[in-house]
């Protein structure tokens, strides 16, 4: 990892410890519409289940749909970011009922990363086998009160061990003090292998990859969204729903 990454992560300690509100920071991740390094599995598409096809981009974000679908969408998110989570849990069950299963719409997350504790999940989720990335990314924003509101209890000796040293020396502190080694263990991810993936310098790189890109999209907070290269001046479930909503109309019209 670049070091002007590093300090970016260690000068947002603060704002962790603080959490502070979603609206913060212009760091982000991938580009509108990466190409997916796995393809879509041909007896998926003929049964409809869209669902069941993901992907993983060159910079480490994870896709799931069609990936020819004519609607393409970026999500950028914070896993600390309580809006992120009300999005996700308003958007998701819609969006695996209607548009995913039609072959209409392909959705990529990506992370903009705000502090220490987004860099320890980004790394959790994102280790193990891809296919499961969604179950860990569900988990993560699902519980999100929970370990949230763990952080209100630690002590200054904790909180300062988040925000000194090496960034892995940090990130196995958080994942320690906030229960992200027994949720791992959940999807069959002991201790050594979250702590091998806590230290890829690889995942790293690609994280710093994901921040670069967000520069040139402008982008200052989550969550953030591209739709078909645009980026879209709607940060919630109730105007992106009536965004998409149009856009799948217009593809029963006919117009695009």
């Amino acid at each position: 990892m670049k070091p002007s990454f590093v300090k970016s992560i260690a000068r947002n300690a603060a704002r962790t410890i603080a959490l502070a509100s979603c609206a913060a920071l212009s760091m982000a991740a991938s580009p509108p519409q990466p190409a997916p390094t796995a393809k879509a599995r041909p007896q998926a598409a003929a049964k409809g289940n869209w669902n069941g096809v993901t992907g993983v981009t060159a910079n480490g974000s994870h896709t799931l749909g069609n990936p020819e679908a004519p609607i393409k969408m970026t999500e950028f998110v914070s896993y600390t970011c309580p809006h992120c989570a009300v999005f996700h849990r308003e958007s998701d069950p819609v969006l695996r009922t209607t548009l995913i299963p039609k072959g209409q719409i392909q959705i990529t997350v990506t992370n903009l990363v705000r502090n220490p504790i987004d860099l320890t999940v980004a790394m959790l989720t994102s280790c193990g086998d891809p296919k499961r990335f969604w179950v860990r990314h569900n988990a993560f924003f699902a519980s999100q009160d929970q370990w949230l509101g763990t952080v209100r209890k630690m002590t200054p000796e904790q909180l300062a061990r988040w925000g000194q040293g090496e960034i892995p020396a940090r990130m196995r502190a958080i994942a320690g003090d906030l229960g992200f080694y027994a949720r791992m263990q959940q999807w069959g991810i002991d201790r050594a292998q979250a702590d091998r993936c806590l230290n890829d310098s690889a995942m790293l790189d690609k994280l710093r990859a994901q921040q670069s890109a967000a520069g040139s999209l402008g982008l200052t907070g989550t969550p953030s969204f591209v739709v078909n290269g645009e980026v879209q001046q709607v940060h919630d479930w109730e105007h992106l729903s009536k965004l998409l909503s149009d856009r799948a109309a217009a593809l029963q019209a006919g117009r695009i």
